[in-house]
């Protein structure tokens, strides 16, 4: 016989959420599109600038050039003697021999078509490095235990700031060097084996097995030796594993090894989207893991290092004054002005870039000569920023906002430093191609920055929060986290559109904390407990509800569900009628005191409270057929029929009243009757295969075995493990075999 609580238990099933962010296919061909078409009208230019001595007058571009010599030349053709500028990019050279090969001769449109290509392809591998670093949440933590995961790995969406952080970088008008100037190949070439090396480095800490990842990144580490060997900046990719590694795969936060936090330096393994807590791997492990993986990345940096200084002939190279003035200011007091001066030129031309320039050397930028310089003004400016930035990524409040914020600073750091002069003396004073990977950790910083504005209440708007009741409620818990109205609504539409019932439970927990005479929260509470079989503290709770509030009916009627559920028949029909004491047009309360009555084999009074239930509410569909199925299990058949045709005047197409009445009609057999309801029952429920077996069981005692053969047989179509239609279909058999 059914039970209910009267309508307060929540039904429906789950609705489906819309998944966050664009498939990854289409957002490729976007952004590869946004980035082609920005430099696409580049394509027809001429050999301008650096081009003439890189490519039109390189002569190892010529076919009668040994191809080995290409490893013996810096980029611009020449012996690495003491005269030549040491840039040795042998990879990017031989992109250039290709083309003329390909072209038959210096036609430039293709040497340009090349590098806009180039520039869309490393649009679209930034996409995974940006979900890497920024997650489908906005800065979800890497987790082993995700290694079976793709979608984890290789995304098969992406989400809205990963998205924007790829046009971003891919219409920044900084990069217009790069692709529209040739010799910027180079930087187009090094970074799609950058992001490729840090895409495998990455791939190499995913899967449980050790091999498999030392695998990965010694691929990793192969495809850093040929970024390096497209231009010097692909070493620096080493530094960004390192720091990937230890901030999101091993969970270190650097604000904690400071002592500015109160959380443990361990492994931080939790799922900032989801909610799931994977299994924390031991200190040991993930200490032992990261120790291998840079000892890797140790030996490879030192051995490109040491080949990159063996090809320099043990020497840098050698610059003038007129190529980089700055470094060549007395003293290092000044000298670090003036760097940090330059610094803060970089950085506006990523902020700003309607200020770019061709070459920055001669007399571009003056040096600093004076403490007094107005343009210190700039400096101070830019260390003010820098202590911000600072203090965010070492005591932001989240840990994963100070682990992206901290990752976005170091791929706008690293990829930086051999341009800083502060390694050693380069040839340049400012340089635009050496901001084009930098610009993607600043990318990443300006859609941060972004996403916190537009979760700022001030600057947001309101009105989406009121599109959706959940969304409103749980906007409201990050204003008013106290508000104890706020959970109770949370948790209750959370259960209306079968949420995580733990929610639920914890949602309403928490409203009867900050309030403990919550009584319709406890109610509630009360109802999902019994549901989770914790009858105990549901009673409790309703005790405490009903004492507080003496008048709640539908508190008296769940306590009568509780204490009848824990057998406590007496309580329970107290409860009952205190529950009609305080509403007398309480439907769904009669009905739940009628199977109470059948409990004790009450009959009549059972009866009784069907009916008031029924005319209370002449749709309450089951009072109706617990009604019927009480009057056949007392043998009233006659009775049973009258109820059961009151029933159908009211639904005349619901199921179980159909089932019910058909199996009175044929214990009493009314074969044709009982025959019609079956049939009438199959038409509105065709799926249920306990109709199709007790309509088998009609035609089987009425002789008709043909049609109970039939019968039986579509209830093991739709439930082949079935055991009744099993045993019933066996014996028809056997039955059918003697005659």
């Amino acid at each position: 016989m059914a039970n209910s609580n009267g309508g307060h238990k929540a039904g429906g099933k789950t609705s489906k959420a819309l998944d966050d962010g664009l498939s990854i296919v289409p957002a490729s061909a976007f952004v590869f599109c946004v980035a082609v078409l920005c430099f696409v009208n580049s394509y027809d230019g001429e050999f301008v600038f650096d081009d003439t001595e890189a490519v039109e007058t390189n002569q190892d571009l010529l076919p009668t050039t040994p191809i080995s010599s290409l490893f013996y030349h810096d980029f611009w053709g020449k012996k690495l003697g003491n005269h030549s500028h040491k840039s040795y990019r042998p990879l990017a050279v031989l992109t250039f021999r290709w083309n003329y090969w390909l072209a038959g001769g210096l036609q430039s449109e293709g040497f340009h078509l090349v590098n806009i290509v180039l520039h869309g392809l490393v649009c679209v591998l930034m996409l995974p490095v940006f979900h890497f670093m920024l997650g489908k949440g906005f800065g979800s933590s890497f987790t082993k235990d995700d290694s079976q995961s793709l979608d984890t790995f290789l995304p098969r969406r992406v989400s809205v700031p990963v998205l924007l952080c790829s046009l971003l970088f891919a219409v920044h008008p900084v990069h217009t060097e790069s692709v529209a100037g040739i010799v910027g190949r180079a930087d187009l070439l090094y970074a799609v084996f950058f992001i490729l090396s840090f895409i495998s480095y990455v791939r190499g800490c995913w899967p449980a097995s050790q091999s498999s990842s030392l695998s990965w990144v010694v691929l990793s580490m192969l495809l850093c030796s040929l970024a390096t060997f497209c231009k010097e900046q692909g070493i620096t990719v080493i530094g960004i594993c390192s720091a990937f590694d230890i901030l999101y795969v091993c969970g270190v936060d650097v604000g904690s090894l400071l002592g500015l936090q109160n959380h443990s330096v361990t492994p931080d393994h939790s799922q900032h989207n989801n909610g799931t807590s994977p299994k924390q791997h031991s200190n040991k492990s993930w200490q032992k893991s990261m120790v291998i993986r840079h000892l890797i990345l140790v030996v490879a940096g030192v051995a490109l290092l040491t080949v990159r200084w063996q090809i320099m002939g043990s020497s840098p190279p050698t610059f003038q004054v007129f190529d980089n003035p700055h470094s060549f200011v007395n003293g290092s007091f000044y000298r670090a002005l003036n760097y940090n001066y330059l610094y803060s030129i970089n950085v506006w031309i990523l902020l700003c870039p309607v200020w770019l320039c061709f070459d920055w050397s001669m007399g571009c930028i003056p040096t600093v000569t004076s403490i007094s310089d107005p343009r210190l003004l700039a400096v101070v400016a830019l260390w003010l920023a820098v202590a911000s930035l600072a203090w965010a990524c070492l005591c932001a409040k989240e840990p994963y906002t100070r682990r992206i914020l901290t990752m976005s600073v170091a791929f706008m750091v690293v990829p930086f430093l051999p341009a800083s002069n502060l390694l050693f003396r380069v040839g340049f004073v400012v340089a635009e191609r050496a901001l084009y990977l930098p610009s993607a950790g600043f990318c990443m910083l300006v859609v941060i920055g972004l996403q916190k504005l537009t979760h700022n209440r001030n600057t947001r708007h309101r009105s989406n929060d009121w599109r959706r009741g959940l969304t409103l409620f749980k906007a409201g818990a990050n204003v008013c986290p106290l508000n104890a109205k706020v959970h109770y609504n949370i948790a209750k539409l959370t259960s209306e559109v079968g949420g995580s019932v733990e929610q639920v439970i914890a949602h309403y927990r928490h409203a009867v904390e900050l309030s403990p005479t919550y009584d319709q929260a406890m109610n509630n509470l009360a109802n999902v407990l019994k549901d989770e079989h914790q009858e105990g503290e549901a009673e409790e709770l309703l005790d405490r509800a009903v004492t507080i509030s003496p008048d709640f009916a539908a508190a008296w009627m769940n306590r009568g569900i509780v204490k009848a559920a824990l057998g406590k028949h007496v309580e329970a029909e107290y409860s009952y009628k205190q529950g009609l004491r305080c509403r007398k047009n309480y439907p769904d309360c009669y009905y739940n005191l009628g199977n109470l009555y059948v409990e004790m084999k009450r009959s009549q009074d059972a009866l009784e409270a069907f009916h008031n239930a029924t005319r209370l509410k002449p749709t309450h569909w089951n009072a109706w057929n617990n009604a019927i199925i009480l009057l056949d299990n007392l043998g009233y058949y006659d009775k049973a029929s009258q109820v059961g045709g009151a029933a159908l005047k009211v639904l005349p197409d619901h199921p179980s009243v159909l089932f019910s009445l058909a199996n009175v009609l044929g214990k009493a057999e009314k074969w044709e009757e009982s025959e019609q309801m079956f049939l009438r029952a199959i038409r509105v429920n065709a799926n249920n295969p306990g109709i199709h077996l007790n309509l088998g069981v009609l035609y089987h005692r009425w002789g008709k075995l043909k049609e109970a053969e039939e019968s039986y047989k579509a209830a093991l179509r739709l439930d082949p493990n079935h055991r009744s239609a099993n045993d019933n279909y066996n014996m028809l058999k056997r039955k059918m075999k003697n005659s």
